[in-house]
């Protein structure tokens, strides 16, 4: 994977690679309705809680985000309140009830700068590895779209390597993208699989605390007199 070789700022690399599936691994988006409620919830979620978006996908039964946050704390308090949202109307709309998500969702912290790009392929390649479609870019509910073909989707913010790796024109980076997404490994794929792995350098990983489920910045001490 391309490397921008900078300075490791643990504030500015952090991502978060987030997962979510349905209980009992059943579907919980049945139809067109339910995929656009949810990315709308995500969009109004995200413009309330200031956080990023740059990849993603919806499966029938399971979700993928890869998102950046200025306040990494506010993960659990926000995807709690987006899966309560969501399954107030699921059950609502279908007349159910009960669990409809498989316990808490799953986070995975994620250097930008080393694995960004190969964690947006794995999430955006999903629907390939399922059978639903033969190219990431004509799933309708994903962000692979956003990047070959421009479309607008009201969630997708571009990701802020896009243009550094695949170019400044539109044209020549809308087409080296596709390129990349045709490109894989399964060493590569196996990196996101474990949602228990962080992925980064080595001092990446040393900055990091586990606090109340999730991987978070270690805060500084006080400096001593």
């Amino acid at each position: 994977m391309p490397y921008l070789a900078r300075t490791h700022q643990l504030k500015s690399s952090l991502l978060y690679h987030i997962f979510g599936r349905g209980n009992d691994r059943k579907e919980t988006f049945l139809d067109a309705e339910d995929y656009h409620y949810f990315i709308n919830l995500l969009i109004d979620y995200s413009k309330k809680h200031n956080f990023c978006i740059y990849h993603w996908v919806l499966m029938p039964n399971h979700y993928h985000l890869l998102l950046e946050i200025g306040l990494p704390e506010k993960i659990s308090s926000i995807m709690s309140g987006l899966a309560r949202s969501y399954v107030y109307y699921h059950h609502k709309k279908y007349q159910t009830s009960g669990h409809l998500w498989q316990g808490r969702f799953k986070s995975q912290p994620i250097q930008k700068e080393m694995y960004l790009l190969s964690c947006a392929r794995y999430i955006e390649r999903n629907p390939l590895k399922a059978g639903i479609i033969s190219f990431a870019e004509d799933y309708p509910y994903s962000s692979a779209a956003y990047y070959v073909f421009s479309k607008k989707d009201g969630l997708t913010v571009e990701s802020p390597l896009f243009a550094d790796i695949f170019g400044v024109q539109k044209e020549q980076r809308r087409d080296k993208y596709k390129e990349f997404l045709r490109a894989f490994s399964s060493e590569e794929e196996g990196r996101f699989e474990n949602l228990e792995s962080p992925q980064g350098s080595g001092e990446f990983l040393k900055r990091l605390m586990r606090d109340k489920g999730l991987l978070l910045p270690k805060r500084r001490g006080r400096a001593r007199n």
